[in-house]
């Protein structure tokens, strides 16, 4: 009784033991996947006058340095000035210099990773300006920021209209290329759209630096325009007019410019606002009803480039005043004229927060580089410096498991790239490829393993003479001790390249070799008693061996032969040709080896509950006439069933958990697809290959913990499920 009680309540105290493992990993995968499903945060901290700007002066245009010391601000009188963020003094001060008897009378910025502004002029000129912030450290210990103004096109405004007439719209960037050429668009007071493209030219010998210039006239804007943008590619223009209508101007040969299409993005209302997102590929417009837009080019089955609308936002309840993009993320603040904030969000089509700020309109917003503060200013020329917590906005349900419209393409899709070469590419970081392709693998996996587990288990548990099956249990559980990272190398080296050069045999196996073995039985039915007696029940399988060698052998050795009969010489190029992709490391190749590594599982728990049904049963069904295949359906496998539901879900969470073999053997290409001759990439694979390489924090490394979770509830459900079926056949064949 004492070892029965401590037997109890040992076995009872592992159990919850387990429970309680299970319970701290879940808590611990949820505390790091916790943070993306937090909003942002907008925390006012300090408020002065805007410093440095004349009385009747409005911000044309609002800047924050990285190190959140310095912000710019330029006035529409030309006054560029420099104030520290933390109380509002002034820094330094740089009148731009317009020429004598002119104004502004427009002002443009380019990507803000650029640092180049324009003012348009009312004399057809504009000024071409450049910030600059130089940190050093004279003290050794202090940064210390100079900043500087620049004209990096030259000293002179620029010519854009020969006419003279007055810039009321003004577009201005610079080419990706660095600083050698400079694209400027306006539109004159006569409704005339120009453009100028600048080119700089170092000389080798003297550093001389000469400007050369080019203009165009382009087609005429079908309404009174009212914003206008031209991309840092220099081969889009975009222009809204006052009733809503957002037009495409593809420049990319400014001689041969045309309008391409135009959008109806206001349905009616002016648009008062518009800037790009980072890369200049998205345009986001807003309405005088409060209503974002998020729209770009893409090409569609002609291969034309047209304007799309893509997404919308939350509505603000006042007309849009400003929009002000981050540096490196799509993502942007708006200010609407009743004093909301409200944050964006592009590819998760994310309204992280809205928050009144002021009791009336905005005037300009500036972020740090950094996303972490704010710099707001009201129509009363106060300014706010506020921190900000906006850490994941790019992770939302729709673009971890929907299909996302991703920039420069032609309609959604599921995608998972978490890196790109530049940081103004958006993250893809869908789910849903990941999960199919963990899906996938185990199918294929279990399409292998589950057949020959759990007839092996039968055959040997039920058929097999006791001393032979003494020496094949064994040996195959002892496979279960084989690393599957030795079965991934095999597989990706070996197999993969084997399996891509005898395509034919691996279906010839599949169709004749269960043929053969059930010609061969009924061979055996037939054969001589002095042949039989040589095999005892029990070693019959023996027979069958040299004919799956045989069989194997022939596939093999006529697939070159088959394909050249039916193929014409390739069976992977006929594929191709009818439209079915062919990935030397594909599921096949997965499924084969994955199966090997899962077969053990499946064969030993399977074996060991037919093995055990009690043999008063089967003794019963013999004596009562019933043959040893109708016992084996009849009773061994009803009484068995619940130990063999238990080896088949196993098996199937070995091999959704699987990493080493899909790591090394698919390709670990993130498809959406079941094509059994593409690969895939798995949630444990991909966790694998990235977590090492990931910023701890950051949004990749909170959608790997996610991707985590998404698999450790995968595989309880369906553990979960498979112990409740389990019970169920228990209780249900419990009378036997």
């Amino acid at each position: 009784m004492i070892r029965d009680g401590i037997s109890r309540w040992g076995i009872t105290a592992a159990g919850f033991g387990v429970v309680f493992s299970l319970t701290l990993i879940f808590a611990y995968l949820f505390y790091e996947v916790a943070p993306i499903l937090r909003g942002a945060q907008v925390s006012p901290q300090i408020e002065y006058d805007m410093p440095g700007l004349a009385e009747g002066a409005t911000v044309s245009h609002l800047v924050m340095e990285r190190h959140r010391t310095l912000g710019t601000v330029y006035a529409d009188d030309g006054m560029v000035t420099f104030f520290a963020i933390e109380d509002g003094s002034v820094r330094a001060a740089f009148p731009t210099g317009f020429p004598t008897g002119t104004r502004a009378t427009s002002f443009a910025a380019a990507e803000l990773t650029q640092s180049i502004t324009a003012y348009g002029l009312d004399n057809g000129q504009a000024l071409v300006l450049q910030h600059d912030f130089e940190s050093s450290f004279p003290e050794g210990t202090t940064r210390h920021i100079e900043p500087s103004v620049l004209r990096p096109f030259g000293e002179d405004p620029i010519v854009l209209d020969e006419q003279a007439q007055p810039l009321e719209l003004l577009a201005v960037q610079q080419t990706d290329r660095g600083a050698t050429r400079l694209g400027l668009a306006g539109v004159t007071a006569d409704q005339r759209l120009l453009l100028a493209i600048l080119s700089t030219q170092e000389n080798m010998m003297t550093g001389e630096v000469t400007v050369s210039s080019n203009r165009f006239t382009l087609p005429d804007i079908p309404g009174t325009p009212v914003k206008l943008l031209l991309d840092k590619g220099l081969r889009n223009l975009f222009v809204a007019t006052d009733d809503g209508m957002l037009h495409y101007y593809d420049v990319s040969s400014p001689a041969q410019a045309r309008l391409v299409n135009s959008l109806d993005v206001g349905e009616g209302e002016a648009i008062t606002a518009m800037d790009f997102l980072v890369g200049s590929i998205s345009v986001i417009t807003g309405t005088a009803d409060g209503r974002l837009m998020q729209s770009f080019v893409v090409r569609d089955a002609a291969n034309e480039r047209t304007l799309r609308p893509v997404r919308t936002f939350d509505q603000h309840s006042g007309a849009i005043r400003v929009i002000a993009p981050e540096y490196s993320r799509k993502g942007f603040i708006v200010g609407d004229e009743t004093g909301t904030l409200g944050i964006h969000y592009g590819t998760s089509s994310r309204t992280l927060l809205k928050k009144s700020m002021y009791e009336n309109a905005f005037e300009n917003i500036a972020i740090d580089p950094r996303v972490q503060a704010l710099l707001t200013v009201g129509e009363t020329g106060r300014v706010q410096v506020s921190t900000l917590w906006n850490r994941h906005p790019e992770l939302s349900f729709k673009a971890l498991w929907n299909r996302v419209w991703y920039e420069g393409q032609a309609e959604p899709e599921f995608t998972w790239q978490s890196s790109a070469a530049r940081d103004e590419v958006e993250s893809k970081f869908s789910l849903a490829p990941l999960t199919v392709g963990t899906i996938k693998a185990a199918f294929y996996a279990m399409l292998f393993a589950m057949p020959l587990g759990l007839l092996g288990a039968i055959y040997t548990a039920y058929f097999m003479t006791p001393k032979l099956r003494g020496a094949v249990k064994p040996v195959i559980e002892v496979m279960e001790a084989l690393p599957t990272v030795i079965l991934g190398f095999l597989a990706g080296l070996w197999l993969a390249p084997f399996l891509e050069n005898h395509l034919p045999a691996v279906f010839s196996i599949l169709v004749f070799m269960p043929l053969s073995m059930i010609g061969m039985a009924a061979l055996w039915k037939f054969a001589p008693e002095l042949l039989k007696r040589l095999f005892p029940a029990g070693w019959e399988f023996v027979v069958l061996i040299p004919v799956i060698l045989l069989i194997g052998w022939v596939a093999v050795y006529t697939s070159p032969f088959v394909e050249i009969a039916f193929f014409d010489g390739s069976m992977r190029q006929w594929l191709t040709d009818n439209n079915i992709t062919y990935d030397q490391r594909n599921a096949l190749v997965v499924g084969i080896a994955m199966g090997f590594a899962v077969i053990p599982t499946i064969y030993s728990i399977a074996e060991d509950a037919v093995f055990n049904v009690p043999k008063h049963l089967t003794q019963g069904s013999l004596a009562l006439g019933a043959t040893s295949w109708q016992t084996v359906v009849g009773v061994v496998l009803p009484t068995a069933s619940p130990g063999m539901f238990s080896a088949i879900m196993i098996g199937m969470g070995r091999a959704v958990g699987e990493t080493m073999i899909v790591l090394m053997a698919t390709g670990n290409s993130p498809i959406m697809n079941f094509n059994i001759f593409e690969g895939m990439r798995t949630l444990s694979a991909n966790i694998a290959v990235e977590l090492p390489e990931t910023a701890v924090g950051s949004s990749h490394f909170r959608i790997l913990f996610l991707a985590a979770l998404v698999l450790f509830v995968l595989t309880f459900v369906l553990n979960t499920a498979a112990e409740i079926v389990r019970q169920r056949l228990r209780r249900k064949y419990s009378s036997l």
